[in-house]
């Protein structure tokens, strides 16, 4: 299945259709689905059965486990964005007697804040959510096990506080604010938090017969927002087209970037990764990818955006075990991008060039360390060193003539151009680090001075 708004060569379309049938049949799935999505739109999908005529299509639906916690996340970004909190804000202040403490929002949703990984006994996924009636139920007596910013320990029942804090300040269910905010806009008909048909059966496969057994499929209760969604592939291609670009009727491009960002460090062992906010983040084979992956008895589930590639990879499949669908939505995006590498934009000039920032331009030297500074669109710059070493970080333009950095070391700082009585630019103060025209110009603004016999041989 191709989209018309762009055809993959034939080779590529088979090296997907191949990869997806190899992981049906190695990960001994009942069925498996695959599908990529490149610039917005759905450029393919697959799948494979075990019941012969009956494969699944990007249609059909799946339960999604933990990638329901990116929907969520979004969620709370928008009350950020609106006002009505600061992810800086311990849960307490909006959320009170649930007795986590002062955990804060940013910290739950990077799973930084301490908490236990799972809701007490019996095994929350495999139970009614009406076995936990209450925050309390699913928090137990002891939720803390570690401070709060001190390390990543990821928790499903965070994600759970997420959203009764969600349901708090809308005044309406998770689920209607979901589909009201999220669902409904990026026209995300097919996924709900029950099963609609045509969906997937869940299934565990004995693990040394090629034996199966059917999973129960619990609503989570109060766990919902953790992982109660189903979805399927196509829906997910739109969502992952809006992990990497936002969507203004949902949340702005620079929310979804916030979002994207690491936000609570990795667990040791795992530094080829880390946790935005809501957001996995996996780096590997020169590709960062961001989305989530998820599973509940009977489904595996994993979503996986390369913004720089520009391209979105999903995988399903309903089977308790098995099948590395993180893995696979990797390799179908590592597909892709190798066998049909992107084409750039074409080149083209500013609409127009304010002479006063072409002349901030061109190197500039931290003591003898030269770097370049070059004009971006929108007044922004974009500084780095001369060679492969240092620091390189963009800038956005302020209203009172400074710049705001935006990635890299020099996040959040500030980057000025000081100028003498007459006008010219002296040198260029970034978080208090002067940037002179020459290295160690006598007469320059070097902190400390320059030896009054300036450069000489041994």
């Amino acid at each position: 299945m191709t989209s018309p708004f762009e055809e993959l060569l034939p080779s590529t379309r088979r090296a997907l259709l191949h990869r997806v049938a190899t992981a049906q049949s190695e990960g001994r799935a009942p069925s498996f689905v695959g599908a990529v999505a490149r610039d917005g739109h759905t450029v393919w999908s697959g799948g494979r059965s075990c019941v012969d005529g009956h494969e699944p299509d990007a249609d059909t639906q799946y339960r999604i486990g933990s990638i329901t916690k990116c929907f969520t996340a979004v969620l709370v970004l928008r009350l950020r964005d609106e006002g009505l909190l600061d992810l800086a804000d311990p849960l307490e202040k909006h959320l009170p007697g649930t007795g986590v403490g002062e955990v804060t929002i940013a910290q739950l949703l990077g799973h930084g804040a301490g908490l236990a990984a799972e809701a007490p006994a019996p095994w929350w996924e495999r139970t009614p959510g009406t076995t936990r009636p209450e925050l309390a139920d699913v928090l137990g007596e002891d939720p803390v096990l570690h401070p709060a910013g001190r390390l990543y320990h990821y928790s499903n029942p965070g994600y759970t506080l997420l959203g009764s804090l969600i349901e708090t300040l809308r005044g309406a269910s998770w689920e209607e604010v979901l589909r009201r905010e999220i669902l409904e806009p990026l026209s995300m008909h097919r996924t709900t938090t029950q099963p609609v048909a045509p969906a997937a059966g869940g299934w565990a496969v004995h693990p040394w017969a090629d034996a199966i057994l059917p999973e129960p499929a619990e609503d989570l209760g109060l766990m919902a927002p953790a992982g109660q969604l189903w979805s399927t592939a196509d829906d997910l291609c739109r969502f992952g087209a809006f992990l990497a670009g936002g969507d203004d009727r949902v949340l702005s491009a620079a929310s979804v970037q916030e979002a994207r960002t690491p936000a609570t460090p990795p667990e040791s062992g795992q530094w080829g990764g880390g946790y935005g906010l809501g957001v996995q983040l996996v780096h590997g084979g020169g590709r960062t990818y961001a989305g989530h992956t998820g599973s509940l008895p009977g489904f595996v589930a994993a979503l996986w955006v390369s913004v720089e590639d520009g391209l979105v990879a999903v995988a399903l499949a309903n089977a308790t075990s098995g099948p590395l669908t993180g893995t696979v939505a990797a390799e179908l995006i590592n597909i892709v991008a190798e066998a049909e590498p992107r084409i750039p934009e074409p080149w083209r000039p500013l609409p127009e060039v304010d002479q006063s920032l072409l002349e901030l331009t061109g190197p500039w030297y931290w003591g003898a360390t030269p770097y370049v500074l070059r004009l971006t669109a929108d007044r922004g710059l974009d500084f780095a060193p001369l060679r492969d070493a240092g620091r390189r970080s963009r800038f956005a333009a302020r209203p009172d003539g400074t710049w705001k950095g935006l990635d890299g070391y020099y996040t959040g700082e500030t980057l000025k151009a000081v100028r003498r009585p007459d006008g010219r630019v002296s040198h260029l103060d970034l978080g208090s680090f002067v940037y002179t025209r020459e290295p160690y110009e006598p007469g320059d603004a070097v902190p400390g001075g320059v030896d009054e016999q300036g450069w000489r041989g041994l």
